[in-house]
């Protein structure tokens, strides 16, 4: 099931822009970001063919068939609930049947905890993107032999360094395991015999063995740093798919501020607890922010990274005082919303 298949068979009950352009928020590289809600034929709900959530590839569209919507929204989740109080001029299309679905409906006091939990994940976020900016790795992927280092009598000297003071060429070197010593080995030298050397390519992940004649006798001991070689090659291909991926526009904005973090991330964070205290305190979603210059300020990197987290702990200590004065119920009324998704369901497959 895709996107454009959704649309052909006039499944689209609701689609909506969210995102920046919907806050408020969006500059000129901005994406526009789409969310909808589609409804299966009855046959296709029945069956095995059932599909939850349709994406296309980047995710900027993003349709969820109705049962699902309904769930989230009976979670109070950030995302879903915003959809319901959309400015109306981002509103693309609006089928009939989502005049049973009001907001009120499903307003309650766990959107303290969905709120703000959402936000402090976009915390964790801008945290994890501030380690790959300020520790950059090498586009040249580092070998087996980088890890290695050789022990001769009382010091120990790296592979290459040691290769080096020696004029010796790796693929004359020899290999046999150590019983009893993990990642160490006998390290043997020799101009003439048919070694294996080091390293077959320089894309192996791992050292050679070599056959060794009874008589030789090793030159020292090599030790390959093999968890290290491990944890460096997950951290080279986590680096470059993420430099791969990554919203060139929006990296640039950071690394322009030179804050270290991801102020879009940060920015979220705020609209989120502040859309947060307006629920607890007003006991409505505002979509579109009057908070407009507060919240870009900080994706312009105005603030330090320790700033913004002090600002947004005192925020969030805020909350369980004003949704525990709330009016709202303190969960969504279930069984009144399941009969909703009943009705809705029914009345959409007998007239249409």
């Amino acid at each position: 099931m895709t996107i454009d298949w959704i649309k052909e068979n006039g499944l689209l009950v609701f689609e909506v822009i969210t995102g920046s352009k919907a806050y408020g928020l969006n500059t000129a590289e901005s994406d526009t970001d789409i969310r909808g809600v589609f409804i299966l034929p009855k046959d296709m709900f029945y069956s095995l063919e059932y599909s939850a959530q349709v994406a296309n590839e980047t995710n900027d569209i993003v349709y969820y068939e109705l049962k699902r919507f309904i769930e989230l929204l009976a979670k109070n989740n950030p995302n879903i609930m915003e959809m319901l109080n959309i400015p109306e001029q981002f509103v693309l299309q609006r089928h009939e049947i989502m005049e049973y679905l009001k907001d009120n409906i499903f307003l309650s006091k766990l959107c303290e905890k969905t709120f703000a939990n959402y936000a402090f994940s976009q915390i964790k976020k801008a945290y994890g993107l501030e380690k790959k900016i300020v520790n950059p790795v090498e586009a040249k992927r580092k070998s087996v032999m980088d890890f290695c280092f050789v022990h001769i009598e009382k010091e120990a000297i790296i592979l290459k360094h040691f290769l080096e003071i020696k004029g010796w060429d790796q693929n004359k070197i020899g290999l046999s395991a150590i019983t009893h010593l993990k990642d160490c080995y006998n390290l043997f030298h020799s101009e003439s015999l048919p070694y294996r050397g080091i390293i077959r390519t320089e894309n192996a992940n791992d050292v050679t063995l070599s056959t060794i004649p009874k008589e030789e006798k090793p030159i020292g001991l090599l030790y390959f740093n093999k968890d290290g070689y491990s944890a460096y090659c997950k951290k080279y291909k986590e680096y470059w798919e993420w430099v791969g991926k990554r919203n060139e526009a929006r990296y640039n904005t950071t690394m322009s501020h030179g804050k270290s973090y991801d102020s879009k991330n940060m920015m979220h964070v705020f609209r989120l607890l502040l859309m947060a205290k307006e629920i607890g305190s007003d006991g409505k979603i505002n979509v579109y922010r009057k908070d407009r210059e507060f919240l870009l300020s900080i994706r312009e990197g105005k603030y330090e990274y320790d700033e913004l987290l002090a600002k947004a702990e005192a925020l969030k200590d805020e909350l369980p005082t004003l949704f525990r004065n709330s009016a709202l119920p303190d969960t969504p009324d279930f069984e009144k919303i399941n009969k909703l998704l009943i009705e809705m369901r029914e009345s959409y497959y007998e007239k249409f």
